[in-house]
């Protein structure tokens, strides 16, 4: 067990939001996993100790997937979206987020 603290505060920052798309979903069903938007300089155990303390779940792994932003242009100017970083975030069996009482 990781011993590791980290402060409240900061934990409350690291996830932005849930990912809601049909990958997420299908993600979600199939392997028991949520999505989460996180911060750019979060890292594995900060996300995992924000899920659990956020949610009260227990989680078993976090893979995380860095998405860099696309190109995109309006009239002469080029820009460029803002690069995101999501976790994949595998629950322990039995566990599960349910989103929609969350919010109520």
């Amino acid at each position: 067990m990781n011993t590791i603290k980290h402060s409240e505060e900061r934990l409350m920052k690291v996830l932005l939001a849930p990912v809601i798309s049909e990958k997420a979903t299908m993600v979600a069903e199939k392997n028991e996993q949520v999505v989460f938007r996180v911060m750019q300089d979060a890292t594995k155990l900060e996300i995992k100790a924000a899920v659990e303390m956020l949610f009260k779940v227990e989680v078993e792994s976090v893979q995380v997937a860095n998405r860099m932003g696309k190109q995109k242009r309006t009239g002469k100017f080029n820009g460029r979206r803002n690069h995101t970083r999501r976790a994949f975030v595998c629950l322990k069996p039995g566990q599960e987020i349910n989103f929609s009482e969350e919010a109520k």
